[in-house]
């Protein structure tokens, strides 16, 4: 009988951590951990996403504060705001939301931002914490560490002896998600659009992690029977059964056939959707446990 894991379950239990960590902060150091989001133009998904965010924030307990730039903004004005973030000592948590727009850039914006404030895990010394395998130095980027929760969850703290195939090689999601498999001990492979036999390498993984962007790529006869799948993928797919012009959310996982070979599978939606702003609380929690120099807290 497969275990369909229940993303939204997970997250709450999360952000149970995270507000008891917040009210201890609060409590015995008089803090509160501080998250400043900001979103330049009027994209109407990013602004979902924002208020969803400093919806949560709020929840948790946190100082949670969102400037709304116009689309006009500079590349000058978006640094000086980010600046001033960096200096402000009640903001532990600096998110910039993605995609800016076209004439702005965004790589230069995210390595603007204090590594220790960066709670998306996005800058490069995190990405490159991550990468040597120092977990606890660093901010991980909040989707694999979610997709993490899960695979700790499934299978302990110890990888050691399970083999775990990555299929997408993102900055974003593919690669760190790699880099932490191998942190806990499994043999990893990352495989991509070039790699040779795509199905024959997923049939040796015991954790399976779909992240390509394709719609239901990943068949049942490139699962091994009892695997762990995780699938990242959020492609929107069209649905007529729903009615004229309507769509659907699906993954890159077949999910009805592969449920039936895998042991424990993550749905879409539902899955690690629902994690990622969950580990973005965590990350803000961390960030401001560090700057009292206090151990943060573990998920």
């Amino acid at each position: 009988m497969v275990t369909i894991i229940d993303g939204k379950q997970a997250a709450a239990s999360v952000i149970g951590v995270v507000k008891s960590a917040t009210a201890v902060l609060e409590e015995n150091a008089g803090l509160k951990p501080g998250l400043a989001v900001v979103i330049v133009g009027d994209d109407p998904a990013s602004h979902a996403y924002v208020s969803a965010k400093s919806r949560m924030a709020k929840e948790c307990g946190f100082h949670s504060i969102q400037h709304t730039l116009p689309e006009a903004t500079t590349q000058e004005e978006l640094a000086q705001l980010v600046e001033t973030l960096n200096v402000d000592e009640i903001i532990h948590g600096i998110l910039v939301q993605l995609p800016l727009p076209k004439h702005l850039s965004s790589e230069a914006v995210i390595q603007s931002i204090r590594p220790e404030k960066d709670v998306d895990g996005l800058h490069v010394v995190n990405v490159g914490r991550v990468a040597a395998g120092d977990l606890k130095g660093g901010l991980v980027s909040c989707t694999p560490a979610g997709a993490m929760v899960f695979v700790r969850g499934t299978h302990g703290e110890d990888l050691s002896g399970l083999n775990a195939v990555v299929i997408g090689r993102s900055n974003l999601f593919g690669k760190p998600m790699s880099a932490l498999l191998l942190a806990a001990n499994a043999t990893v492979t990352t495989a991509h659009s070039r790699t040779k036999d795509l199905p024959a390498v997923c049939r040796n993984a015991d954790i399976l992690v779909a992240a390509v962007g394709r719609p239901e790529m990943v068949k049942a006869d490139w699962v091994k029977p009892g695997a762990t799948v995780i699938d990242v993928g959020i492609n929107r797919v069209p649905a007529p059964e729903r009615g004229e012009g309507k769509n659907k959310l699906v993954g890159d996982v077949a999910f009805a056939e592969c449920a039936e070979v895998a042991s424990v599978i993550t749905p879409v939606p539902g899955g690690v959707g629902p994690m990622t702003i969950a580990m973005l609380m965590a990350n803000t929690v961390i960030a401001a446990q560090r700057s009292l120099g206090q151990d943060t807290l573990q998920l």
